[in-house]
């Protein structure tokens, strides 16, 4: 068979991966995509490499485009992608001497990864701004409730007593270190590949230093091999909402077991539950199965990046760029879907504090700290008094406090072990449990109060951080803007 059986681009071709790349690049790239030509015009006039009139032309031309015929346009398979149709179109109105000369220095290969960093930039932003949504929520939830007593739990079996408060701040906590790794990595993806060409740069005088600032970037990513050929930047933030997502899931788990009617220790609000279509009394918490869905599949589409990536060859590849971008996007979508969700439901959510606090002295749950006080109290070994504890524990009928401490107390006399019953009778109560656990990070009043004070203060640094960060990505596309203004205006 021939070799010249079709012409390019093939129907298969074109219908299977052009035109899904083509609007998809519609949907996630085109604003990214004409701030880098301005850029780059901007950059390539300051470097004398064009001259003011055809930067000029360039610029005029870009503001010109139709966008929302870009944006709506049907793939035909007359231009290759969608650069190829801002590159024409550009061509039809500022002429095509003029514009011939804006990709002067650059490549698609540079393009397409600066896009790539300016989305995946504006997604981990959002991720934060939802990540400190639900982090004031939990944190509000965790200063209203610091002191209701709820049971602890391990291996889906009832531990220890705690509090409500300190359960919530355990999660605040989680969400204070997904924040540190999200401000970490978009110092990482927020720098500028563009300059890199194709692989090796220019012989012509470009700045990289001023597309980088007109751009919102933060630095550069200096060798230009790497800036094309490199994956880490997208595998890092994946990986970073990965981790967020599994816990983010485990949270919404724990959520729903506590909405059942056996637990009992949770309601959403009317607006948050659904009812059945054949049982009246149903309140179904289907809000928290949405995010535990959205949380995996955000999981998954994240891990699937980074699977998609392996074993790819270190260098400019597709298997980075037009197919998988999409999935990243995804990623991110659901990712900020499942965090946006369950903070709304539970900032309408009522907790049965009563049934928690019944829960907390029910099952043996205080007896950790009847063998503490054992030790504490007679000087006898840990194990020792574990053992004493563990037997009187078995030998219950039922988990009558009275009846456990009368049989406890008869066995420490039996053992020669002096301790009073109003000792062990205290060290069955709850909150006594509780109050004495006062070391760093444990559930007592005043240990949760330090724990609420610094969260207070680093979600507000934290949010200081992200508006700071917008500001400054709005102060670049300013600057862009003047500068554009300044070359259009010149006479």
């Amino acid at each position: 068979m021939s070799n010249d059986a079709s012409s390019f681009p093939a129907p298969i071709y074109r219908e299977q991966v052009l035109a899904h790349i083509f609007a998809d690049a519609q949907r996630l790239f085109l604003p990214s995509l004409l701030k880098i030509d301005r850029a780059h015009a901007v950059m390539l006039h300051h470097s004398g490499i064009i001259t003011r009139e055809t930067a000029s032309a360039c610029l005029r031309g870009i503001d010109a485009l139709n966008l929302e015929a870009l944006r709506s346009a049907t793939y035909d398979g007359t231009v290759e992608d969608l650069f190829f149709l801002v590159e024409k179109q550009l061509a039809d109105i500022a002429g095509g001497e003029h514009a011939g000369r804006l990709h002067t220095a650059r490549s698609r290969n540079d393009i397409d990864l600066t896009m790539y960093r300016m989305v995946l930039r504006s997604d981990l932003l959002e991720i934060l701004k939802a990540s400190l949504e639900l982090r004031s929520v939990l944190l509000a939830i965790a200063t209203q409730y610091r002191d209701e007593l709820m049971p602890a739990y391990t291996h889906n079996q009832p531990a220890q007593p705690t509090t409500l408060g300190h359960y919530m701040m355990a999660m605040v906590e989680v969400l204070e270190r997904d924040a540190e790794r999200l401000i970490a990595c978009f110092s990482r993806v927020n720098r500028n590949p563009l300059g890199a060409c194709a692989i090796t740069t220019t012989g012509f005088p470009i700045r990289r230093d001023l597309t980088m600032r007109l751009l919102g970037f933060n630095g550069l990513v200096v060798n230009s091999y790497g800036a094309i050929a490199a994956v880490d930047y997208v595998a890092e933030a994946c990986s970073v909402l990965a981790t967020a997502m599994l816990s983010l899931g485990r949270f919404a788990q724990d959520m729903l077991l506590w909405s059942t009617a056996e637990f009992n220790f949770l309601r959403l609000s009317n607006g948050y539950v659904q009812i059945s279509s054949i049982m009246p009394q149903k309140r179904n918490p289907v809000p928290l199965e949405h995010t535990r869905i959205l949380a995996s599949r955000a999981l998954t589409e994240a891990q699937s990046v980074l699977g998609s990536l392996h074993n790819t060859p270190f260098a400019d590849m597709n298997d980075g760029e037009d197919s998988l971008q999409p999935l990243v996007a995804l990623a991110f979508s659901d990712a900020q879907r499942a965090l946006t969700l369950v903070a709304g439901a539970l900032s309408e959510a009522t907790f049965n504090t009563e049934q928690m606090r019944q829960r907390a002295g029910s099952s043996f749950l205080p007896v950790t700290e009847v063998a503490d006080t054992l030790v504490r109290q007679t000087g006898i070994s840990f194990h020792s008094a574990h053992t004493l504890v563990s037997a009187a524990v078995k030998s219950a009928a039922t988990d009558d406090v009275a009846a456990f401490v009368k049989d406890l107390h008869q066995r420490t006399q039996q053992a020669g072990i002096e301790i009073t019953k109003q000792q062990l009778q205290q060290a069955m109560d709850p909150e006594h449990f509780v109050a004495i656990r006062s070391i760093v990070g444990g559930p007592a009043a005043s240990s949760m109060q330090s724990q609420i004070v610094y969260s207070s203060n680093q979600l507000q640094s934290d949010r200081q951080w992200l508006n700071a960060t917008q500001v400054s990505l709005e102060e670049a596309e300013t600057q862009l803007q003047r500068e554009c203004q300044a070359i259009v205006a010149h006479p």
